[in-house]
């Protein structure tokens, strides 16, 4: 049993190999922090991601599909008196489930990411002056410190092969964790923040 157990191990192997194909990704994001009581407003910021995946058939029309991304991520805050960009710098590694539909194709699956780099860059308050006035000055920090160094997420998209190995296609994105760092938060009230990002990319497979 054991040998013909282990030849036919081996000609799975061969046969998820021959139906592997690696390729390359790159597109545009559109990011958010959002969650809970957050006191300034939060909007989309258009950042990109690049990345390699390698995608094994399994089993007709149904694939799997690990990835390594690099996203730049974060979003813009603005109120009455700051107007200012978080940039989040992550290393992604998606794991989607993919289903083909002649051309077409569904897909779904988490993802875990690293934190690389964090930035705040723009308005900020500072302080009052004597009239109890807000002062707002510039400012460009890093915020390595302000945030969680690892991210969950769901991801779920859709795309379209074309030929030659392209395909475009659109993921959706939406964080499980808290990114902001535990040792920050003190209280209810306190923000809780979460990524979403939308994102919109070329993909190319090799033959």
């Amino acid at each position: 049993m054991k040998p013909t157990a282990l030849l036919l191990l081996g000609g799975l192997l061969v046969a998820g190999s021959a139906h592997a194909q690696l390729g390359v990704k790159a597109g545009l994001n559109a990011a958010l922090l959002d969650g809970d009581n957050i006191s300034a407003r939060s909007e989309f910021k258009t950042t990109h991601h690049v990345g390699v995946f390698y995608e094994a058939k399994v089993l007709g029309p149904i694939s799997i599909q690990p990835e390594l991304q690099y996203s730049l991520q974060g979003g813009t805050f603005k109120s009455a008196v700051t107007n200012f960009d978080t940039k989040l710098h992550y290393l992604y590694a998606p794991l989607v489930a993919k289903v083909r539909i002649a051309r077409a194709y569904v897909e779904a699956g988490p993802q875990f990411g690293f934190l690389l780099k964090a930035r705040e860059e723009g308005q900020v308050m500072v302080g009052e002056d004597e009239n109890g006035a807000a002062v707002v000055a510039s400012r460009a920090r890093d915020a390595w410190s302000r945030y969680e160094k690892t991210d969950m997420s769901l991801c779920v998209g859709a795309g379209f092969k074309l030929i030659g190995g392209l395909s475009v296609g659109a993921r959706f994105v939406a964080g499980l964790s808290d990114v902001n760092d535990a040792k920050s938060i003190t209280g209810l009230n306190d923000e809780r923040l979460r990524n979403r990002v939308v994102q919109g990319f070329v993909a190319f497979q090799l033959p």
